[in-house]
């Protein structure tokens, strides 16, 4: 399974985070509470989180519930947008129109500018977390993983799944705190179900009552 994060501050406001380490806000703590009582009653051997604390905050509240601990996977992180990061969506697109444009258009080698953090093409960055994920269920056959990690991990291993383009536009939602199933056999991702979030809309019906 893959988990991406619950709502931070600046996911709230489309602030752009990528390797920036923003911890959750309230809402995001009662999603990842409400993952972790979705996923209570089922069988999980190992969890595997980015290093980030959005997503380690997410995956230890998993944890809590089956006396796991969570192993750390750098590689899990978000890709870095070096200088867009820290940046609202329409700051990116005045300050850095030329790479505003590029990254809309899905230009998957194009390099992004210069930041705190050296950024990654969209092709780095999906070599790079697929990799680590077909690295994580390679070495952990016959078991049930959750790995909790950010939005454009879990692209791209919709893409891998599926086997779409890079180039393609993204056509599926990412919601926070959803849960993700794929199988991993023969060297190959296959994706189950996608998105669920019933888990949450409960929670919101609780707080209505």
């Amino acid at each position: 399974m893959l988990v991406r994060h619950g709502e931070t501050a600046w996911n709230a406001e489309r602030r752009l985070q990528g390797h920036l380490d923003i911890a959750l806000n309230a809402e995001g703590e009662r999603q990842a509470a409400a993952v972790a009582r979705a996923l209570a009653g089922t069988h999980i051997d190992t969890i595997v989180s980015s290093d980030l604390q959005r997503a380690s905050q997410t995956a230890q509240a998993i944890a809590a519930s089956h006396a796991l601990p969570v192993q750390v996977e750098r590689a899990l992180r978000e890709r870095c947008y070096g200088g867009f990061e820290g940046l609202l969506y329409s700051e990116i697109e005045q300050r850095f129109p030329h790479e505003f444009a590029q990254w809309q258009a899905r230009e998957v080698d194009a390099v992004l500018p210069a930041g705190a953090n050296l950024g990654e093409s969209f092709r780095q960055f999906y070599a790079r977390c697929t990799n680590a994920i077909i690295a994580v269920a390679t070495r952990c056959p016959g078991q049930t993983i959750v790995l909790v990690a950010h939005g454009g991990v879990l692209e791209c291993a919709y893409r891998c799944a599926l086997g779409m383009a890079l180039e393609t536009p993204r056509t599926f939602t990412i919601p926070n705190a959803s849960i993700n199933r794929f199988t991993f056999q023969d060297g190959k991702l296959t994706l189950i179900s996608w998105g669920e979030i019933e888990h949450l809309q409960q929670v919101a019906m609780d707080e209505l009552n």
